[in-house]
């Protein structure tokens, strides 16, 4: 193969740079009338009640963490097998995470272990809607439930994701996005926590930013009047560079859904029938936000095919290696080998494949006959 194809391209043009543009040319590059707009959206589009703009994922859950009182001494429940930063930005908050094994055919927080990992000082769940994927919603808000237990979970994937008429957000207390640059919703970092509960977004607002009442967009409107500071904060806040480049998207976001779609059920169609090559099972009545075309290859073959994929032009990632296993979390909690088997396998056997709306058919097609010749 000469040409080579990528693992991800953004498809921003000359509306984000427009919307971009008109913010440098303005008053006010931080947290704005822009920002405020891009909450609006968000929230119609989610049918959620609000919309807090963040700078990360992160930072989102973080301080979402926090508003929940969850600190040192509590547990919160979540996934091995997701990036890191679902689970550091519980030690962040003080708290400690608690990993329950995955689904094995969908690598989603299996709902059935969730229960028997519940202590005295568990507070909350944190699923994460893998690959795009939504976990079991239902299940795990009536455990939350019984347990009296807050749930806030992990969208990084699943801006567009549905299952069992349950949009994300709309069974937890707050939910987390993600627009890091290869996401669906992008504006290269960025972030927003949703929520269904006014007084907890008035008090993520004020968290987001030092604990202040008043931005300095308050002030060039109001012109000067004196702030406080009304509690502890962090500087979280989403300013409208960051979201004019997200709200012009919210006019395609649902053609490249379809896109994105047909794009996994022709990689699906191509792949189907190669020995040594499986990918996660796709729920029926799921609507799978297609965040990412992941496959798995078994009988340690895995990194091998992942270097005749890349000596052929083709980029490849792996999202994710259990996380429990990574250095930091088995030399501060002990964790080894064995401790969650399915997260492990998944793990081990996991390629992410080039995947992006603008990608053409005949990438995919290349893509899977390499698959096909690497591992014949």
């Amino acid at each position: 193969m000469t040409r080579k194809i990528p693992f991800y391209h953004h498809d921003l043009g000359q509306a984000e740079i427009d919307a971009f543009t008109a913010v440098v040319r303005g008053p006010i590059l931080t947290t704005g009338d822009v920002v405020l707009e891009f909450e609006r959206r968000f929230s119609a589009y989610l049918g959620v009640a609000h919309t807090v703009g963040v700078t990360s994922w992160t930072g989102g859950a973080h301080i979402a963490l926090v508003e929940l009182g969850i600190g040192p001494g509590d547990e919160v429940i979540t996934t091995p097998l997701t990036f890191i930063a679902s689970a550091t930005a519980i030690i962040q908050a003080g708290a400690t995470p608690v990993f329950v094994d995955v689904e094995p055919q969908t690598g989603n927080l299996d709902a059935r272990l969730v229960e028997a990992a519940i202590t005295p000082r568990t507070k909350a769940i944190l699923p994460v809607h893998l690959y795009g994927q939504m976990c079991d919603m239902r299940a795990l808000r009536a455990i939350a439930d019984r347990q009296k237990l807050a749930i806030i979970e992990d969208c990084a994937h699943c801006v567009e994701g549905e299952r069992d008429g349950v949009r994300p957000g709309l069974l937890s207390e707050a939910a987390c996005f993600s627009f890091f640059a290869t996401k669906n919703l992008t504006c290269g970092e960025g972030g927003a926590i949703v929520t269904r509960d006014a007084a907890r977004a008035r008090q993520l607002r004020l968290l987001r930013l030092h604990g202040m009442d008043k931005t300095a967009a308050d002030r060039a409107r109001d012109g000067y009047q004196h702030w406080d500071m009304v509690t502890m904060g962090w500087k979280y806040n989403m300013d409208n560079l960051q979201a004019a480049l997200l709200l012009p998207q919210f006019d395609r976001l649902e053609t490249k859904a379809r896109r994105r779609e047909a794009l996994a059920q022709l990689y699906l169609n191509e792949l189907a029938g190669i020995a040594g090559l499986s990918s996660p099972l796709r729920l029926p009545g799921v609507r799978h936000a297609n965040h990412l075309f992941t496959v798995w290859i078994g009988e340690g073959r895995r990194d091998s095919v992942i270097a005749g994929l890349q000596q052929r032009g083709i980029s490849c990632v792996v999202n994710y290696r259990a996380i429990h296993l990574l250095t930091y979390f088995r030399d501060r909690f002990g964790f080894r080998p064995g401790a969650f088997p399915q997260a492990e396998r998944i793990g081990d056997e996991t390629i992410s494949l080039p995947f992006y709306p603008t990608m053409a058919d005949a990438d995919v097609v290349a893509v899977a006959n390499a698959l096909r010749e690497i591992l014949a």
